[in-house]
């Protein structure tokens, strides 16, 4: 990765003005992945939707997420990351008036697709442009302020997502993206200078993107989400569910044999799982994150529909979490520096299970602070013991030549976990049709989904336990 002939320093207009570019536009992804739970109980309401379109809502958004990521950054590295980033977040904002006009759940849904395609090409430039930007003494600060700042907009997200539902309608979470988007792309044409990866680029007319290996991941994903979502309404045995779940299965074994051919020139390089360390992170990943959006998914809705909450009271009850989050973060990863990660991988998971067995008590009358409190905290406390040493320890167990792609796909396997889940728990606790406005129905797939969630982090804490250790210098491929 090259920086710029004049690269920026903290503390100039420049500085500033590219970090809040790069801070709003991930903001905004981050703030779309979160507040969007909040909202299906009322958009469900309005446009008359069964829990097959909830899940398709959330699902399209982290499906072209998951997908697309990796190639969003390879777009950058060749064509130029502010000129990708700025078409991404152009992108963005449109896609997100779509589903704020949307007039039915099929207009909503295909909005929802184009906006995680917009979020896959701005994610990787909003830090891409950061490290390539700043000069290297500044980097570390520079890109440390974003993450912070970043996670600030996702702890206020649910606030302010379900301030706006109720003083507003659900359409305006999406149409607040425009301004956001305005703002960053004045500071980027302002501020961000361009830059790209000079070895790519000289190699751009003989390598190819992987756009093969991408399209195959997006129908792999994609036919087993349809599968698992569509299994309740059609049954398991009808022809279209088994048509779709073989089709996403045949296309994952095609994304791994298209991978394994094309060597260094994929966009995942197979000989990364040559690392066994890298292979276990990465399904440690997916299953804790798979808890983790299934948890904030049922929560949601159980809240505003079995319980009766306003919108915003939903969106507070997660707050806590994410500030453990953001204040319990830097001391994880330190403590993980310290002792290696196999301690707070394995105990985290089963803090975060304990919190939501606590959950699964939940009902009519429900306090906030007696009831609801004491599970957030303890799962958001377990989350923070794992997020900064699973991170750190997925880089570490590569090359560092790898790293951009190690962490690209890490960050695809926690969409994909998350993908999974929403798609599959609803047939698991037996919620379809509209029974997620009535009440009875609604308290049993919750406590069903809490209870398939904790067990999913004990899994975690268990391939933690057995499996992970500190990563060593020289342990993954070069």
């Amino acid at each position: 990765m090259t920086a710029p002939a004049s690269a920026l320093r903290m503390g100039t207009a420049g500085g500033r003005g590219t970090l809040l570019a790069a801070i709003l536009a991930s903001g905004m992804v981050f703030l779309d992945t979160t507040v969007v739970n909040v909202a299906l109980p009322r958009l469900g309401a309005e446009l008359k939707a069964n829990v097959a379109d909830l899940q398709w809502t959330v699902n399209g958004y982290l499906l072209m997420l998951a997908a697309f990521v990796l190639l969003g950054g390879a777009l950058g590295d060749r064509f130029g990351r502010r000129r990708i980033f700025l078409f991404g977040v152009v992108w963005f904002a449109g896609a997100s008036v779509l589903c704020g006009l949307s007039q039915g759940t099929g207009w909503l849904i295909v909005a929802r697709f184009l906006q995680g395609a917009g979020g896959a090409l701005l994610t990787p430039g909003s830090l891409s442009v950061l490290q390539a930007s700043f000069h290297p003494d500044d980097r570390g600060r520079a890109i440390g302020t974003w993450s912070g700042l970043s996670g600030v907009s996702t702890a206020l997200g649910p606030l302010l997502g379900g301030f706006l539902i109720d003083a507003l309608s659900w359409r305006s979470i999406f149409f607040i993206n425009v301004p956001l988007a305005v703002a960053v792309v004045l500071a980027t044409l302002r501020w961000v200078p361009e830059s790209r990866d000079v070895a790519v680029s000289r190699a751009g007319a003989k390598r190819r993107f992987d756009i093969v290996g991408a399209l195959l991941g997006a129908l792999g994903l994609g036919g087993v989400t349809y599968a698992l979502i569509d299994a309740p309404a059609r049954g398991g045995r009808s022809p279209a569910v088994l048509a779709s779940a073989l089709v996403g299965v045949l296309a994952m074994a095609l994304f791994v044999l298209v991978e394994r051919r094309r060597g260094e020139a994929a966009m995942l390089p197979t000989k990364l799982f040559g690392s066994r360390l890298f292979s276990v992170l990465n399904v440690f990943t997916v299953v804790v994150y798979a808890a983790l959006s299934g948890f904030t998914f049922f929560l949601a809705i159980y809240l505003q529909n079995g319980i009766g909450w306003s919108a915003l009271l939903t969106g507070l009850a997660t707050v806590p979490m994410t500030l453990l989050l953001l204040v319990g973060s830097p001391r994880a990863g330190a403590l993980s520096a310290k002792i290696g990660p196999r301690l707070p991988l394995a105990v985290g998971p089963v803090v975060a299970a304990a919190g939501l067995l606590l959950l699964r008590g939940i009902g009519p009358g429900a306090s906030y602070w007696t009831d609801v409190l004491p599970g957030v905290v303890l799962f958001g406390a377990g989350l923070t013991l794992v997020v900064a040493p699973l991170t750190t320890s997925v880089l570490a167990a590569v090359a560092d030549r790898f790293a951009g792609v190690a962490s690209g796909f890490n960050n695809a396997a926690s969409r994909a976990g998350g993908l999974l889940a929403v798609a599959a728990l609803p047939l698991l606790v037996g919620l379809s049709g509209t029974g997620y406005e009535q009440k009875g129905a609604l308290a049993g797939a919750f406590r069903g989904a809490m209870l398939w969630c904790a067990g999913l982090l004990l899994l975690g804490a268990v391939l933690a336990a057995l499996l992970i250790h500190r990563p060593g210098k020289g342990r993954g491929p070069s």
